[in-house]
């Protein structure tokens, strides 16, 4: 059984489509912590962000930024997040890729990103964060 984004992007699940391209699909998710929680999909059953092509990264990622747009222009929030998940551990509950836009509003207590104490944090010249940066370097490579 396909999953229930493709599902939606077939037709054969309802959903309340805001936009609907060649390649991308925009839907209001049935979760609303703040109203105008919107989805926005590859219509292509694509499962993590990193097994996106170029063209298709691009005609999501310009059709996310038109649907932020319009969350913020409907919803005038303070705040606007924009994210993806990817894999189990990461929060990824839906083997299909998509991104959230999520209009939010001081107080609202959601998605809190860094914990108050991050034990984590360095300086801007610590030798950690070049570490860090040649892994991932050579792994671009």
């Amino acid at each position: 059984m396909p999953c229930f984004v493709c599902r939606i992007v077939a037709g054969e699940a309802p959903a309340s489509v805001v936009f609907d391209d060649a390649t991308t699909m925009a839907f209001v998710d049935i979760r609303q912590p703040n109203e105008g929680h919107i989805l926005v999909v590859p219509r292509m059953h694509i499962e993590t962000v990193d097994l996106l092509d170029r063209s298709i990264a691009g005609e999501l990622a310009w059709a996310t930024v038109r649907v932020a747009r319009a969350v913020r222009r409907a919803y005038r929030p303070p705040g606007l997040n924009v994210w993806e998940s990817n894999g189990e551990a990461a929060g990824q509950e839906v083997a299909h890729v998509h991104f959230h836009v999520l209009p939010r509003h001081h107080g609202d207590g959601l998605l809190r990103v860094y914990p108050d104490a991050n034990p984590r944090t360095y300086g801007p010249a610590d030798p950690a964060l070049e570490r860090i940066a040649e892994l991932v370097r050579a792994a671009l490579a």
